[in-house]
């Protein structure tokens, strides 16, 4: 009897402790699963009152593809913002590549290949008239072009998909001489994934 009772004690234990599995659960959100993203450029639409509008398809935890089109609705002749862009309109593509351990946000770097059109001052220059006073005087020009270029940006996404993409962007258009040489974009997006 005195045997018994500690082989029962020890049965007893092991019992109990072979019900207490432990079972660890990962939670699951939408920003690990989801492959597609649409954002507006807050900055651009704010600041410069122009419509930057972008799609982002995921490939892999580390790249993806985006498509961005960017339409300014500014008045040009707003003497304070009118030369902050000399582009009406872009189309932009874009692969980025990301370094960070979740799925496509963090730090990444971007390849970006942009088609242009807008009005640019070329040259500008003084005019005088036949009683010896100038006039400043600016040759602007139409155009459309095509760009290629690089940039660097960093997203953060939240657990129920919300995003913030902050980026700047560098190119160098390629085939006319009526465009300006080079092309810049800084967006600050506001999206959600789905």
């Amino acid at each position: 009897m005195k045997n018994l009772i500690p082989v029962l004690f020890l049965l007893l234990c092991l019992s109990s402790f072979s019900q207490e599995a432990v079972t660890e659960t990962k939670t699951i959100y939408k920003r690990d699963t989801a492959k597609n993203e649409l954002s507006i450029g807050a900055l651009n639409l704010v600041v410069f009152g122009a419509l930057d509008l972008a799609y982002e398809r995921i490939l892999t935890p580390n790249s993806s593809w985006a498509v961005e089109a960017f339409i300014l609705a500014l008045d040009r002749n707003n003497e304070d913002l009118g030369d902050a862009y000399s582009k009406d309109f872009s189309l932009t593509g874009k692969y980025k590549y990301f370094f960070g351990e979740r799925s496509t946000w963090g730090f990444y770097v971007n390849g970006l290949a942009m088609i242009s059109s807008g009005e640019y001052d070329d040259n500008d220059y003084y005019v005088y008239d036949e009683y010896g006073t100038s006039y400043y005087r600016s040759d602007t020009k139409n155009y459309t072009d095509f760009a290629l270029g690089f940039g660097l940006g960093g997203k953060f996404v939240a657990k129920q998909g919300f995003v913030f993409d902050l980026s700047a962007g560098i190119g160098r258009n390629l085939l006319s001489s009526d465009s300006p040489t080079i092309v810049g974009q800084l967006n600050a997006n506001l999206g959600y994934r789905f």
